[in-house]
C-alpha cells in the first residue's frame, strides 16, 4: 500500500471516529437535557407514605412515579418519608429537602404519629403551617393529606384532628385530600396486622384517592 493510499486510509478513520464521538456527545447531552428539566415532586410523610413493612415498589409514591412515567414524564418524584416521623421531625427537615428538590410540588402528609401520640394539636397545626409556608417560600405547590384517626381517642380529639386539615387548606389556599384512606379505611382487610398501617394491596386505593389533586396541580403548573 503506499502512502497516499494509507494517509487517505487514515483520514477515513478518524473521520469515523471523529463523527462516532460527535454522536455519543450528542446523545449524551440530549439524555442529560431531558433528566434536567424534569420538575419535581418532593413528598415530606411518615410510614403511610415510606412503603412501611413492604417492598418500595410497592407503595404508592413508587406507584405514583410509575403513573407518572405513563401519564406526565415531565415530573420525578423523590420520597422523602421517614416512618415515625412527627411534624416536629418535618418541620427540622424539610428546609434541606426543599433546598436540594426544589420542587414543582409539596406533598405533605404528616400528623398521624402525632395523633397517634396525643400530642397538642395546636403544635401539629403550627408545624404543618410552617412546612406548609416553607414550600411556598420556594415556590412549591402544597398539597397536604389527611387522614382520620381511630375513634378510640374519643370524639372531641378525632373531630379537631380532622378539622385541622380543613383550617390549615382555607388559611393557606392550598389543596386538600382529607382522607388518603377513603373507601377502605373501615376495612380490616386493606391493612396489616396492627390494623394501623395500609397493606400492599390498599396502596394502589390511596394512589386513586391522592391522583386527581396531584394531577389538577400539576395541569395548573
Amino acid at each position: 500500500m503506499g502512502d497516499d493510499a494509507g494517509v487517505a486510509l487514515m483520514d477515513k478513520f478518524i473521520n469515523l471516529l471523529l463523527t462516532s464521538l460527535v454522536s455519543v456527545f450528542l446523545f449524551t447531552t440530549t439524555v442529560q437535557a431531558s433528566t434536567a428539566a424534569k420538575a419535581t415532586i418532593l413528598v415530606v410523610g411518615d410510614s403511610l407514605s415510606a412503603a412501611y413493612n413492604m417492598p418500595q415498589e410497592a407503595g404508592w409514591v413508587r406507584l405514583l412515579e410509575q403513573r407518572l412515567n405513563t401519564h406526565n414524564p415531565s415530573y420525578s418524584v423523590i420520597n422523602a418519608s421517614i416512618s415515625g416521623d412527627t411534624t416536629a421531625g418535618g418541620v427540622s427537615r424539610i428546609g434541606n429537602a426543599l433546598r436540594r428538590s426544589q420542587p414543582a410540588l409539596t406533598i405533605i402528609e404528616l400528623g398521624a404519629n402525632d395523633g397517634l401520640r396525643g400530642l397538642p394539636l395546636t403544635e401539629m397545626k403550627k408545624n404543618l403551617a410552617q412546612m406548609i409556608e416553607l414550600a411556598k417560600i420556594h415556590g412549591s405547590k402544597v398539597l397536604l393529606l389527611g387522614i382520620n384517626l381511630p375513634p378510640n381517642y374519643g370524639p372531641h380529639y378525632t373531630s379537631s384532628f380532622v378539622s385541622t386539615y380543613h383550617e390549615l387548606a382555607d388559611q393557606h389556599h392550598i389543596a386538600l385530600v382529607p382522607s388518603m384512606m377513603e373507601g377502605f379505611e373501615a376495612d380490616p382487610a386493606y391493612f396489616q396486622a396492627d390494623q394501623i398501617h395500609p397493606s400492599i394491596a390498599a396502596q394502589s386505593k390511596i394512589l386513586d384517592n391522592v391522583w386527581p389533586s396531584i394531577e389538577l396541580l400539576l395541569d395548573s403548573h
